[in-house]
């Protein structure tokens, strides 16, 4: 008889070919081969403000949720490290200067709206974006930092100085997802919720395009 496959082993199998669509989107793909700019990564650092702004705007709402809560951590913290990025990269009045595109808009509006309503769907985008940071994202930071000059100002982003080991970290994590109790319809939401991540991401990475397009035309 075949292995059945947890929860999180299922999470990240069907969610495989859509990470794999994001993080090979025409802009990221420049950006990390080399033929994106400084002014592309800060483009990139203006958006994850507004996203993670509503991210943790949410975790603190669900602190006291009984199934969401066990996945917080004030260790994924990463408002603070984006805004010091942010003031290193454009200057102290770079809050007057940053504005949402279109993606970020729908997709701060989707995370504010299943944080309200569906604690499941709140875990999909906490899931994505920060299992994500440690993962591919640490690469994208050591990348970052040798192309660009960075030491730790404009990268804070992706250093996670409170998490000693990643790895076990990330295990604990889907050890939490497959302790939900949620059933087999409610995990189904969740994957398909993750997938929907998935899908602003790779949106905001064309829509991040256009907008270079649009300078340069």
């Amino acid at each position: 008889m075949s292995d059945v496959l947890s929860f999180s082993a299922a999470l990240r199998e069907r969610s495989r070919s859509a990470h794999s669509t994001s993080e090979h989107a025409g802009f990221m793909a420049d950006l990390m081969s080399g033929a994106g700019t400084r002014e592309d990564y800060v483009a990139l650092v203006t958006q994850h403000w507004f996203i993670y702004a509503a991210l943790e705007e949410a975790t603190d709402r669900m602190r006291l949720d009984p199934v969401a809560s066990v996945f917080l951590s004030d260790k994924l913290t990463r408002l603070p490290a984006i805004e010091a990025d942010l003031a290193f990269l454009i200057g102290p009045e770079w809050r007057e200067i940053v504005t949402p595109l279109p993606t970020t808009q729908a997709y701060v509006a989707r995370i504010r709206r299943v944080a309200a309503t569906w604690p499941g769907g709140f875990v999909a985008h906490h899931y994505t974006r920060y299992l994500g940071d440690l993962s591919g994202g640490q690469f994208i930071g050591r990348l970052m930092r040798r192309r660009f000059g960075f030491e730790t100002n404009g990268i804070g982003f992706y250093l996670f100085g409170d998490i000693a080991n990643p790895e076990e970290f990330k295990n604990v994590y889907r050890d939490k997802l497959d302790a939900a109790p949620w059933s087999a319809d409610e995990k189904e939401r969740v994957i398909d919720e993750v997938l929907v991540a998935y899908r602003f991401n790779t949106e905001l990475f064309e829509d991040l395009a256009r907008a270079k397009a649009a300078q340069i035309a």
